[in-house]
């Protein structure tokens, strides 16, 4: 399970803010955040194992990340990495609906994904809902379609939108925000194949398991006047801070 949070054109101050947790099995092996050795203005962590990103930024002002939509359905050898649905986006210059119109959904497992350039917000999945241009606003989205009234999912919305009416809008509170460990309602839990400990345990925003849970903590926030600001925090499988990777840049339109 993964969990996003983001403002679009919600704010003056705060154009765009992503808040956003990486759910994954600790022994996948990936790469801390940072500016990319291979596409220098693009910045995020990277996926060792399958390739591509979760969560990605341009220097120019783009942002992608996506997430695993759970269902059923059997995965194949001959379906693409849902990582390289953000970094094909971050490599390209396309707006985010002609982007997400090229994309061949069959060729990947469940997906959700998100692309934002200074201009406009667009969402895709291949398990229902279609190809959506957003308007401004405050949208969560978890391992179902955009805002799905999961109790993670709502609950967040609600707190990064108080935050905005409070004027807090900062990586310390924002970071906060993706931290609350408290788990759904037994209601929401689906436990046909996981144990039901564990099945409740990842209807938390912050899961903490010994083989799987928030593996990081990532913050997107531009602000008015075109500075960026991106902000990692890490954990371990007991869900303790383990580090943390900072950057801030002026986006620049002039990058390829």
């Amino acid at each position: 399970m993964c969990l996003v949070v983001l403002a679009f054109g919600a704010n003056e101050d705060n154009p765009l803010v992503v808040a956003a947790n990486r759910d994954e099995f600790h022994a996948r092996p990936t790469q801390n955040a940072d500016w990319w050795s291979d596409a220098p203005n693009i910045i995020g962590g990277r996926d060792l194992q399958a390739g591509g990103t979760w969560l990605g930024v341009h220097r120019d002002g783009r942002v992608a990340t996506v997430t695993n939509y759970r269902d059923a359905q059997q995965k194949h050898a001959k379906l693409r990495s849902r990582g390289h649905l953000v970094t094909e986006f971050l490599q390209g210059g396309q707006s985010p609906v002609d982007y997400l119109q090229t994309i061949r959904s069959d060729d990947y497992a469940g997906f959700n994904l998100l692309a934002a350039d200074n201009q406009s917000l667009a969402y895709l999945s291949n398990r229902g809902g279609g190809l959506q241009e957003l308007p401004a606003g405050i949208y969560g989205l978890s391992n179902a379609t955009l805002d799905t009234p999961w109790t993670k999912v709502e609950r967040s919305k609600e707190r990064l939108a108080s935050l905005f009416a409070q004027g807090r809008v900062n990586e310390t509170h924002l970071l906060r925000l993706l931290s609350d460990r408290e788990k759904g309602p037994v209601e929401e839990v689906k436990s046909d194949r996981l144990p039901f400990t564990t099945a409740h345990a990842i209807t938390a925003p912050f899961i903490v398991t010994a083989e799987y849970g928030t593996r990081c903590s990532t913050i997107v926030r531009a602000e008015r006047g075109g500075t960026w600001h991106f902000h990692e925090r890490r954990f371990d499988a007991s869900g303790n801070n383990v580090g943390e990777s900072k950057f801030s840049f002026k986006a620049r339109a002039d990058t390829n």
